[in-house]
């Protein structure tokens, strides 16, 4: 049995008759896997500085019309710990709790923690869920070989992704960052990376009526949502590791996950890559608000 989180200390501070694990249909798995950054660090205090901020968020959504956490039940189990396992050993560490949770039934919602820890989250999906397939919001498109020595960092975790679902599954948002070799990848492998400035230009408005819809219309039914913190612009999301400018802003992020809630399956999400800067408190609260939001849209 998983154990939990009490009032003091779980997601947006709930208290136990609605976040016992038996009770909740979603679950907040805390991942402080910190190992492969390559420009600031401080992921591992991610998980935390979301579910400290959480507390500050209403419990009742405005736009929705739901308190999710007496409708649905949100537990908070305990954060993972990783004592000295890296690389491949902390990977199924993740990947065997995820596994467990969908065996129970359990709608997951994995806070990093660096981006290397998704990968264990979307392989325990794709075994249960065989259509899966995988939308990442991100500044970077995460698809080196590897980088920095590592075939496990956190630049790499789409390239590994890549190595058990169909690229042609994989959707890529807001993506400003690579290398060359990650542009021919996505060429070759037939991957979908709407890039940031693309979206600026309008591009997809001229095929669709907006570039979300493009975007959600090549999703399978069923979908795992990984959303690094960088995706978004700086000026909204500073606290992280690797920022970079011409990035999403909230209304139009808010406004394409709750077209994908309504329009697609989703099975399991993530936040990720949230490194918080001390005395500076609005991007950590941006990002448990991005989590309750994504609970909100996502889960039924």
């Amino acid at each position: 049995m998983f154990k939990t989180l009490g009032i003091d200390s779980n997601f947006l501070g709930i208290e136990d008759t609605y976040s016992t694990f038996a009770r909740s249909k979603v679950v907040i798995l805390p991942v402080p896997y910190e190992r492969t950054v390559s420009y600031g660090a401080g992921t591992k205090n991610g998980p935390k500085a979301i579910l400290d901020a959480s507390r500050y968020v209403e419990f009742y959504d405005e736009e929705t019309g739901r308190e999710i956490h007496k409708e649905l039940g949100i537990a908070t189990v305990k954060p993972l710990s990783f004592a000295k396992k890296i690389d491949e050993e902390a990977l199924d560490r993740i990947y065997e709790t995820a596994r467990s949770l969908l065996q129970e039934k359990k709608f997951i919602v994995m806070l990093g923690g660096e981006h290397t820890i998704s990968q264990a989250g979307i392989a325990a999906c794709a075994e249960k869920y065989k259509d899966l397939s995988v939308l990442q919001i991100d500044a970077h498109s995460d698809l080196r070989m590897e980088y920095q020595g590592s075939k496990f960092s956190h630049a790499s975790v789409m390239a590994r992704v890549c190595e058990f679902i169909d690229a042609k599954k994989i959707v890529q948002v807001g993506i400003r960052a690579q290398c060359i070799e990650e542009a021919e990848f996505i060429r070759r492998s037939g991957i979908t990376t709407l890039y940031a400035h693309q979206i600026r230009q309008g591009k997809y408005s001229k095929i669709v009526k907006e570039w979300d819809d493009y975007a959600i219309e090549k999703l399978s039914d069923r979908v795992y949502v990984t959303f690094d913190v960088d995706g978004l612009d700086p000026s909204i999301m500073p606290a992280t590791g690797t920022p970079e400018p011409n990035g999403l802003f909230w209304h139009e992020t808010m406004r394409f996950l709750r077209k994908l809630g309504r329009r697609k399956k989703i099975v399991a999400c993530d936040v990720v890559e949230l490194a918080p800067i001390k005395g500076l408190h609005h991007p950590d609260l941006t990002a448990a608000k991005l989590v309750s939001k994504m609970i909100n849209y996502f889960v039924r």
